[in-house]
């Protein structure tokens, strides 16, 4: 037998007008954690759509084998009995049924009269679910789990399905701290239970923590597959986006200005107690902390989303008060939630309808909207932020969440923001994506905004501050200006030491 589990052959798939895989091969060895990575468009969703019989490639030059046997893939349900599971990143579970029932969906276990053995069918439920570390009554409604409950419930479910290749796509995209160490340890599980596991996933501090080996797709074609153990991040960033990275943090060119936001022991209902600090014009001011540090909720404070309980907010010499959204926006300052989805962005509706939703007054006369002008500023902006799409009715929903991202932050930049607030601002971007972004974050700090920058990554916060605030439990744990900050001396303050 093959030492590969899976191999898939000059593996091509052409759409209309597209080739996302163009002479794709990968294997990957039975028991391994196999990363699959690549910037967004690179043929990852494709290949594993292909693997899961969803999509079938093209001609009869590309070969699938499983435990070195030729198969045809035809659909979703060929490849399930193939051992082949799928964990989207969107959960394919329903909320108003139980564990046991999503787990067994369409095979709860019945008895001889043709009714349904439930205490069969939660006692196998429970069986799954404790090899998972997860102690739970399965007749739990889904919709009361937590997000990591419900991710080790999917993989419950591909278990029940004696799953023997498990692709998780981007299983981490909504966890983090120990929730994300929980999903790493049942991982872990699964190697040493011989079933093997395709992740894919845009954070390369995850492919170095759990991955074996990598393969890299750029472009729909592949770059290569090299052994986690032998890497550099440096050399797999070079593979996923073909150049370098040594200028991926663009430094400031002019030195901070004026103070134009001065924040003074502020304290919210909502975590946030007592917290001071100064925001200069051009500056960059990164905020750094763990989970829970309080970075999300000091953004809503100061949009006025969540209500000061203590303390002022002070810009531009005047003292703000019972500031909301709405003030905050006149005031000339700009928010970019840290989840676009929900907060940021109207899904069902154009990128041209999300960029001028702020700011449809100054094309409006009589209550009529003047289209041209309309049009003009949204492509104005869209080829200002590289915002790639067919057009401006393109909904946002069917776009990169890097694009998403750039429209949120087009949407605010004709409300000539002072403030710019972004909260976690390359959160689920391709690596590629994320330079872009730096680069616009730094070009808002040179025209003149003041900049404040919530992020978990430490190399992003390192990199992109002029100053660094950290924070612990909702306060202010301490101040570093960026030459004298360090991963070792946040995470120091971070954690309340």
């Amino acid at each position: 037998m093959s030492d590969y589990l899976i191999e898939l052959i000059d593996i091509t798939k052409t759409f209309p007008g597209v080739r996302a895989l163009d002479n794709v091969s990968m294997k990957v060895i039975s028991g391994e954690v196999h990363a699959l990575v690549g910037e967004n468009g690179a043929g990852k969703s494709t290949l594993i759509k292909i693997l899961a019989g969803v999509f079938r490639p093209d001609g009869n030059k590309s070969v699938i084998k499983i435990a070195g046997e030729e198969v045809e893939l035809n659909n979703p349900i060929i490849a399930q009995e193939c051992g082949v599971s799928v964990i989207y990143q969107e959960f394919n579970l329903l909320p108003y049924l139980s564990v046991t029932e999503n787990i067994f969906l369409g095979r709860l276990p019945t008895k001889k009269s043709g009714i349904i053995d439930w205490k069969k069918a939660n006692s196998n439920a429970s069986e799954i679910l404790l090899s998972l570390n997860l102690d739970i009554d399965p007749r739990t409604f889904l919709k009361d789990l937590s997000v990591a409950q419900k991710q080790i419930v999917e993989i419950g479910k591909a278990l029940s399905l004696n799953a023997r290749i498990i692709i998780m796509d981007e299983p981490s995209a909504v966890l983090a701290g120990e929730e994300l160490n929980y999903l790493f340890e049942v991982i872990r599980s699964l190697k040493e239970r011989g079933i093997t596991v395709v992740y894919i996933s845009h954070r390369l501090d995850e492919i170095f923590e759990i991955a074996d080996r990598a393969t890299v797709l750029k472009d729909g074609k592949l770059v290569g597959t090299l052994k986690i153990q032998d890497a550099e991040k440096s050399e797999l960033i070079e593979m996923m986006i073909g150049r370098t990275l040594d200028e991926t943090f663009p430094k400031s060119s002019n030195g901070t200005g004026k103070k134009i936001l001065e924040v003074k022991n502020i304290s919210t209902k909502n975590l946030i107690n007592n917290v001071s600090f100064i925001l200069h014009k051009g500056e960059v001011l990164g905020i750094a902390g763990l989970v829970g540090s309080g970075k999300t909720e000091l953004a809503r404070a100061l949009f006025g989303v969540d209500s000061l309980t203590n303390g002022q907010i002070i810009i531009d010499e005047k003292t703000v008060k019972n500031i909301d959204p709405k003030k905050a926006v006149e005031l000339g300052i700009g928010l970019v939630p840290e989840d676009r989805k929900s907060q940021g962005l109207v899904l069902k509706l154009s990128i041209k309808k999300n960029i001028t939703l702020p700011v449809l007054k100054f094309f409006t006369k009589i209550g009529l909207i003047k289209k041209n002008l309309e049009i003009k500023y949204v492509k104005d902006h869209m080829q200002a932020l590289e915002i790639k799409a067919p057009g401006i009715n393109t909904v946002v929903q069917q776009l990169s969440g890097g694009n998403q991202q750039k429209v949120v932050v087009a949407k605010w930049l004709g409300t000539n923001p002072n403030v710019f607030i972004l909260d976690e601002p390359t959160r689920g971007i391709d690596v590629g994506t994320k330079k872009e972004m730096y680069n616009i974050i730094r070009d808002l700090a040179e025209d003149g905004a003041g900049v404040i920058m919530m992020s978990s990554e430490l190399l992003e916060i390192l990199g992109m501050s002029d100053r660094i605030l950290v924070m612990h439990q909702g306060e202010i744990a301490g101040e570093l200006k960026s030459d004298e900050a360090s991963e070792e001396r946040i995470l120091r303050l971070a954690i309340g030491e």
